[in-house]
């Protein structure tokens, strides 16, 4: 089993490094591969060209956002973390889930596939990030994992965050929420046990 860790601050080794690293100890523990990939603080936002919906081939930038496909495809799981930027998440980390989610070519995958979010913040605004990270995983369908309190760190500093400790126990927490749902899942699939049948086609608008 592998879970996809996606870090959407620029300063990769910063404080919503820390916290989301505390996750990743549990998952390793529990005998689960984990991978990284560090949002570019360039990250360029979504023109709606149409262009991956017209060709089925991803998005027309054919960058870090395309690389990551192979890698979701492979996971089981996926954990994003972003830093508190007024209230939000960070804009290149906005920008990339756009697209990502957007131009994703096997959309259909993610029904159920495990999903968690974390944030970092000096005092507030973690619940409002994480709000607006959560929607792209309840749109697709996915699973998302909760932990004993809200998925949030506080600090400046990689050491200030280690001094939150409800944080660093509501990460450990959540690693083992998730590990407990891919062995579950897991089990599930040796047992023969399909994922639900979902209903594809109707597409609305508020006109018709």
């Amino acid at each position: 089993m592998k879970v996809l860790f996606i870090n959407g601050s620029p300063h990769p080794k910063g404080t919503t490094n820390r916290a989301l690293s505390e996750v990743e100890n549990i998952l390793n523990k529990e005998g689960i591969e984990t991978i990284w990939v560090n949002v570019p603080h360039d990250c360029a936002s979504c023109m709606a060209c149409g262009y991956c919906h017209r060709t089925k081939e991803g998005c027309i930038k054919k960058d870090v956002v395309n690389q990551i496909y192979e890698l979701l495809d492979e996971a089981d799981g996926l954990i994003v973390g972003s830093p508190v930027y007024y209230a939000g998440p960070s804009g290149s980390l906005l920008s990339f889930l756009d697209r990502l989610f957007y131009s994703y070519p096997h959309k259909s995958s993610l029904n159920m596939k495990a999903a968690a979010c974390i944030s970092n913040s000096r005092r507030a605004g973690n619940i409002t990030t994480n709000d607006v990270i959560e929607k792209f995983f309840s749109i697709s369908g996915m699973a998302i994992i909760t932990s004993t309190y809200w998925n949030d760190s506080h600090g400046f500093t990689p050491e200030d965050a280690e001094k939150d400790e409800e944080a660093m126990q509501t990460m450990r927490n959540l690693g083992r929420n998730m590990a407990y749902y891919l062995k579950m899942r897991e089990m599930a699939k040796e047992k023969g046990l399909e994922g639900p049948e979902i209903e594809k086609g109707n597409s609305t608008h508020f006109i018709r």
